[in-house]
């Protein structure tokens, strides 16, 4: 009999191809916080329920998570989390087609939002509404034997800025809370914290020289208390009778941004530091609005200090008639730099930035040759500064 070799269709190797296909297990690619999660701030049981609540955009919420930021082991994944602008109290409904372990396990979803909102995190819904009632007046009795601090007023120099802003409301105020119940204050608020201050990290709550300062709509009388916003800072002791004040947070709750609520809470920071003559006020690395803000702040009251105006004065004349060595106007004189320090409590380094500012509002700006000597100086220092020395303008 003749011998002969198995024969196999191109069907049925094609099928084969396809069941092998079938049986590879194919990894879980999980899914990122940031494409599942939407966080609402509610402010009434009403809002919640009509859908007329405010999103809240975090900073980078993949970063609060294990495994590069994802979620594992569920399919068509959905959670919206619903935070309270109250109590700050709040709850995540979860939602999913199926889950499975994929190979990379389950993501125990609980444990992972605990992360971001610890005990404030409700088991329920119902608990969750329940807060608007049995917490409505939270606030309210955080402040109730904290201090009311006194408002802060513009210069009235005449610099506008669009971030100052003229007075407070006369139903806002300014509470300054410390001791034991910052810490408990903090725990609540340190979700708003990780979630809207960019790099932030939570504070120590157990070490005494935190504050926190309150800013508050008090409303019409009887009315629930409101935070609309928030500074967490820190006294640190100098060498050999002196503190120093430093602003570690500041956040101003999003419905309530843009109103010059933000420029308030660091002038009463200012007022703060020359009311207690500490040594002076600095800012742990300042984003580039709250920056703006502060040197827009400050800029005005330099403006009006006469040390400062009189050195101003000098400048100008000296760049009006001067022609050569402009980068020797690029700097206050150092009795200067000592006297603001002492009665404004700006620091060295806050004044240089605002030193060439001051200048060019100075300036006679229709003349041509001081304005072109100014520029000069400013390309100096800024080569120098690139450069990492002194350069000559």
């Amino acid at each position: 009999p003749k011998m002969g070799t198995k024969h196999h269709s191109r069907d049925s190797v094609s099928g084969d191809k396809k069941r092998r296909r079938a049986e590879f297990p194919v990894t879980d690619a999980g899914i990122g916080a940031s494409d599942c999660i939407t966080i609402y701030l509610v402010f009434s049981k009403d809002e919640l329920e009509s859908g007329s609540s405010f999103i809240l955009k975090p900073v980078d919420l993949n970063v609060f998570f294990e495994d590069d930021g994802k979620f594992y082991g569920y399919k068509d994944l959905k959670i919206t989390v619903w935070l309270s602008g109250i109590s700050f109290h709040a709850f995540a409904d979860i939602s999913f087609e199926s889950s499975s372990d994929g190979g990379k396990g389950i993501t125990d979803l609980k444990s992972a939002l605990s992360s971001i909102f610890a005990e404030n995190l409700v088991e329920s819904k119902d608990e969750f509404l329940q807060t608007f009632s049995t917490d409505c007046d939270y606030v309210k009795s955080v402040v109730s034997d904290a201090e009311v601090l006194p408002r802060s007023k513009s210069t009235g120099c005449g610099f506008k800025s669009k971030f100052l802003s003229e007075e407070l409301p006369s139903d806002v105020e300014v509470f300054r809370v410390g001791g034991s119940v910052v810490g408990q204050l903090y725990c609540r608020l340190v979700p708003l914290v990780l979630l809207l201050v960019d790099g932030s990290n939570p504070i120590d709550v157990t070490d005494p020289r935190w504050e926190i300062y309150l800013l508050v709509h008090k409303g019409e009388k009887g009315a629930s208390f409101r935070l609309l916003g928030f500074a967490v800072a820190y006294r640190f002791y100098r060498y050999p009778c002196s503190s120093r004040l430093r602003l570690g947070q500041i956040l101003i709750i999003p419905p309530y941004q843009r109103k010059g609520y933000g420029s308030h809470l660091i002038r009463l920071l200012n007022d703060v530091a020359i009311a207690d003559d500490l040594y002076d006020f600095t800012i742990e690395e300042p984003t580039d609005s709250v920056q703006h803000v502060r040197t827009c702040i400050d800029v005005e009251r330099l403006l009006t200090f006469p040390p400062v105006s009189e050195a101003l004065g000098s400048a100008v004349s000296r760049l009006r008639t001067e022609e050569n060595n402009t980068s020797k106007f690029g700097r206050p004189p150092s009795d200067v730099v000592e006297k603001v320090r002492e009665k404004l409590k700006i620091t060295k380094r806050q004044l240089l930035q605002c030193w060439e500012i001051l200048l060019y509002l100075s300036l006679d700006r229709n003349s041509e040759p001081c304005v072109e000597k100014y520029w000069r100086m400013v390309r100096g220092r800024v080569r120098g500064d690139v450069m990492g020395k002194d350069s000559k303008g």
